[in-house]
């Protein structure tokens, strides 16, 4: 029992799961709308990932040891389902799958689902409340709707890349599809917030546009608005920070790291009493590190 009187909840794996009534259809492939319906997936929806009946999802040529492990972990909870879209017959039975979802996720290239004959508009008549989620590299609509759109070309053009790294050195780009997981996450949450337009004020469904470019931009916090201010790019400071210190990978004696983050009083000083004497909140008060 907690502080609070609560009791911990065991884990019971038949329980039902709290969107156990959503139905997903899953057109995307590789990595960002498989993170936003893995995320649904793993809270109760019932997940139809439609794939290619020529090698399923591109995920699954992604390959540790001749194990799929990308796969294994973003498809999990989640059902397969092989359709042609090329077919005609296909093609009605996509239409007969979206009028009984709640919602359709889908990265093609913008445009493509309209010239399939399933845009929006078609897909509103089946089904007025269907959640629609468009991914893409830069959005459906504007000057860069139409060019290739990829994490690593996202993570470049957003500055994430500019930011990371040495001054010395180039920029770096992460070692993962950071900008995919992202705009996955913040899918998620925009489903959930469409779909309770849908359940609670009795609204209609709706369209997300869900670009991997605003997806990092976003996550980039003040950059912008530094930039605006200031007129100064900032320049790249390893693993310091810019507004705190101490903050910092540190080499120790056995040649291992530390990752050091002293930016508040309590993380400076243990609260378990094993500080130093030189580690007392006196010391730290008239003798602050200075910025790195």
């Amino acid at each position: 029992m907690t502080d609070a009187g609560l009791h911990e909840k065991r884990y019971e794996p038949d329980a039902p799961a709290p969107l156990k009534d959503i139905r997903v259809l899953d057109l995307s492939r590789l990595v960002a709308g498989n993170v936003v319906t893995h995320v649904l997936a793993d809270f109760g929806a019932d997940v139809i990932k439609v794939e290619n009946p020529k090698g399923g999802d591109d995920l699954r040529n992604w390959r540790v040891e001749d194990i799929a492990t990308h796969w294994k972990v973003y498809a999990r909870n989640k059902r397969s389902l092989a359709l042609d879209y090329r077919d005609a017959e296909g093609l009605a039975l996509l239409l007969r799958l979206a009028a009984i979802a709640d919602v359709l996720v889908e990265n093609f290239i913008p445009g493509k689902l309209e010239r399939m004959g399933l845009g929006p508009d078609v897909l509103f008549a089946a089904n007025p409340h269907l959640i629609v989620v468009r991914i893409s590299g830069w959005g459906q609509t504007g000057p860069f709707a139409g060019k290739p759109g990829f994490g690593s070309l996202v993570e470049a053009m957003s500055g994430f890349a500019t930011m990371n790294g040495f001054p010395d050195r180039p920029p770096v780009l992460p070692p993962l599809a950071l900008a995919d997981m992202i705009t996955g996450l913040y899918g998620a949450t925009a489903i959930m917030i469409a779909l309770r337009h849908v359940e609670v004020a009795g609204g209609a469904g709706q369209v997300i546009d869900l670009s991997l470019f605003e997806s990092m931009l976003s996550v980039l916090g003040p950059q912008a608005a530094n930039y605006a201010l200031t007129g100064t790019v900032p320049t790249r400071h390893g693993s310091r920070s810019g507004t705190t210190a101490p903050r910092n990978v540190y080499c120790c004696a056995d040649g291992k790291y530390v990752a050091l983050s002293a930016s508040m009083q309590v993380m400076a000083v243990p609260r378990d009493g094993s500080a130093r004497p030189d580690h007392r909140p006196a010391f730290c008060d008239q003798h602050r590190p200075r910025r790195q």
